[in-house]
Parts: C-alpha cells; sequence; structure tokens
C-alpha cells in the first residue's frame, strides 16, 4: 500500500456537495413539519447533522486510511452480524415497527435500519467470496451460481419480510454487478434476472399495496386523492418548479401536501425550489460519482478492491437513480432515499462508510 498516495479528490468533492445540498435541502424542506410535530423548525437537521454526518464523516475517514484488505478478513462476520440484526427487526421488544413495516432496532430514543448495513456488508462479502473462487470456478453452477442465489437469497428474504422492495431491489442489481463482473456465464446472470422478472410479478400480484403502486405508475392520474395522492404531488412540485425553481424555501408542496418531503420525496422539493437547474445538478453529481467510482474499480491493484468497488457504486448509484425515476414517474413508486440527501441516519452513515472504502482502494492505485 502506497500510503504517500491521496485519496481521489474528485469523488470527496462530489460526496460532500451532495452532503451539503442535503443539509440545506432536510432543513428547507422540514421546516413545517418539523415545528408542527416537534416543536423545533430545524428538528431534522439538527438530527442529521448528530446521527448522520458527523458520525458517517468520522467513519468514512477511518475507512479511508482502514486497509481494505483487512475488511475482506472480516467480510463473513460482517455479513453475518448484518443477518442477525435483520433477524433482530422481528423481536417484539427490539424490533420497531412503524408505518407498519418492521425495518428498525429501536434503542431508547434512538433506531438503526440493519438493512442499511446489510447492503453494504453484502457486497463487501461477494467481493470476497467471489475474488477467492477464481473465473473457472465462478462459471460452475455448483460451486459459483447456486451459492450466489443461496447467498443473496437469504439477505433478499429478510428483507423482503420486513417489508422493503424497493431496498431489495436495488441490493439485488447491485449484486448481480458484482457477480457479472467477476466473471460469470451470461446465461446464468440471464437466468437470475428472468427468475427476478417473475418473483416481481407474484410479489406485485400478491400485496395491494404494491399492485396500487404499479397501477398508479400505469396510469399518474387513478385515485389522486387516494393511491396516486404522493406521486401526484410530486409531479406538482416538479412541475411548478419550472426551470429555475420558486426559490429556496419557497415550496408550497412541503406545506402538508406532499409526504415524506425530508425523505423520499425530497427530489421533488429539490425541483420545485431549485428548478430543472438545481435537479440537473443533482443528477449530474450523481454521474461524476458513478464515473469516478467504476474508474476506482478499473484501477483497483486486485480482484477484492475492483468487485467491492463495483458493488458499491452500484448500490449508491442505482439506489439514487431509482428515488429519482420514481419521482419523475419513469419507473413505479419504490418509497427508497436518495443517497446523501434525503432524511436518515442510518442510510447516511453506510453510504458515507462505503464512500470511505472507495477513497481507500483509490489510495492504492494510480488513477488518471
Amino acid at each position: 500500500m502506497n500510503e504517500g498516495r491521496r485519496s481521489d479528490k474528485t469523488l470527496v468533492f462530489v460526496v460532500l456537495a451532495l452532503m451539503i445540498i442535503g443539509a440545506v435541502m432536510v432543513a428547507s424542506a422540514g421546516v413545517l413539519y418539523a415545528q408542527t410535530r416537534f416543536g423545533d423548525e430545524y428538528f431534522f437537521l439538527k438530527r442529521q447533522i448528530i446521527f448522520g454526518i458527523l458520525p458517517g464523516t468520522v467513519l468514512m475517514l477511518f475507512l479511508a486510511k482502514y486497509d481494505y484488505h483487512k475488511l475482506g478478513q472480516k467480510a463473513f462476520w460482517l455479513f453475518a452480524l448484518s443477518i442477525v440484526l435483520l433477524v433482530l427487526v422481528f423481536i417484539p421488544g427490539i424490533g420497531a415497527e412503524i408505518y407498519g413495516a418492521n425495518r428498525w432496532i429501536r434503542i431508547g430514543p434512538l433506531s438503526f435500519q440493519p438493512s442499511e448495513m446489510a447492503k453494504l456488508t453484502l457486497m463487501i462479502y461477494l467481493a470476497a467470496w467471489l475474488a477467492s473462487k477464481g473465473k473457472k470456478r465462478i462459471q460452475d453452477m455448483t460451486e459459483g451460481l447456486t451459492p450466489f442465489v443461496v447467498i443473496l437469497g437469504i439477505a433478499s428474504i429478510l428483507i423482503l419480510l420486513q417489508p422493503d422492495t424497493g431496498t431489495l431491489g436495488v441490493i439485488v442489481l447491485a449484486s448481480l454487478a458484482v457477480y457479472f463482473v467477476s466473471g460469470a456465464r451470461m446465461s446464468h446472470v440471464i437466468a437470475i434476472v428472468f427468475a427476478g422478472c417473475l418473483a416481481l410479478v407474484m410479489l406485485i400480484k400478491i400485496a395491494p399495496y404494491r399492485m396500487n403502486r404499479f397501477l398508479v405508475f400505469l396510469n399518474p392520474d387513478l385515485d389522486p386523492s387516494g393511491i396516486g395522492y404522493q406521486i401526484n404531488q410530486a409531479f406538482l412540485a416538479l412541475g411548478s418548479g419550472g426551470l429555475f425553481g420558486l426559490g429556496l424555501g419557497h415550496s408550497r408542496q412541503k406545506f402538508n401536501y406532499l409526504p415524506e418531503p425530508v425523505g423520499d420525496s425530497i427530489f421533488a422539493i429539490i425541483g420545485e425550489e431549485l428548478g430543472m437547474i438545481g435537479a440537473i445538478v443533482i443528477i449530474s453529481l450523481f454521474v461524476v460519482l458513478a464515473v469516478r467510482g467504476y474508474r476506482i474499480a478499473q484501477k483497483a491493484p486486485d480482484e477484492f478492491g475492483r468487485l467491492m468497488c463495483v458493488g458499491i457504486v452500484s448500490l449508491i448509484v442505482f439506489q439514487a437513480f431509482t428515488n429519482i425515476g420514481a419521482i419523475v414517474g419513469i419507473i413505479p413508486f419504490t418509497g427508497i432515499p436518495l443517497p446523501f440527501i434525503s432524511y436518515g441516519g442510518t442510510s447516511l452513515v453506510f453510504m458515507l462508510a462505503g464512500v470511505g472504502i472507495l477513497l481507500n482502494v483509490s489510495r492504492q492505485t494510480k488513477l488518471e
């Protein structure tokens, strides 16, 4: 490892820019809701800083200097811990049910979302496991395809039971990206994609709320005051923003019209207040992050680093464009946060942890 080499400055700049924009937009989007519910208009901003930005930045800086090869040695135990935590959300007294979903572990006033940890640790474990196999064994059905499906299936079932279909989709896509880049047979990848599509159709049919989201995606005007309310309010926010926006702090939809203005729907508030220009800036930052992140993966000094970077970057990028795609109506609404921007401490901490690993790999490679 070359300790004198610096981390990727472009990646650092992009992540800092997204975090700053996120903090500003959380403060703006949540002002009324925070004042009404908690008596403090900056409640969400304060918690985002205390439980997200500060610990996440510390973890990012630590992992940027902590030799990532050591993570490979601990990969199985990190993933196993995540699985245990995913199970704990279903145990009364430990797990907390919020809005009908068992996604959190609550300790006093603090809550922790294990699926966010599971996303990152799964990428680390898959990278370590696949790197140890070699291309020939990866392409074998018994030694490659079957174990991969089992590993992914364990995490997927636990996340599906919460239920959290949006997170599940991002995890499956990122895992497939790692599997494909590792040298898997294209026929195996296509088989998994086909099976996944069939499973998705079944999941939509058996769950009314998923079916409603799919129907609203096909026809946004369907029941605008009921099942189509959130997406229609998001469209109103984006439409009223125009090219330059109404101005920072001047959103109308955040005043008890648009649900989850600091969470899943924050991109709509960005479009309303900062306009198409602001939305394009956000999208451009994620594109630069993707290009730079995959560049780090391409130049990584070993297979483990390469696969891990592919997984982490894919997680961030797929989640970002899934959130944005849902808000603008090109995919069904999923209900997952916008990385680095939406309110949520657990998500931000583990996203920044992933960035720290990317920076660590970049310190050990030569980027142009």
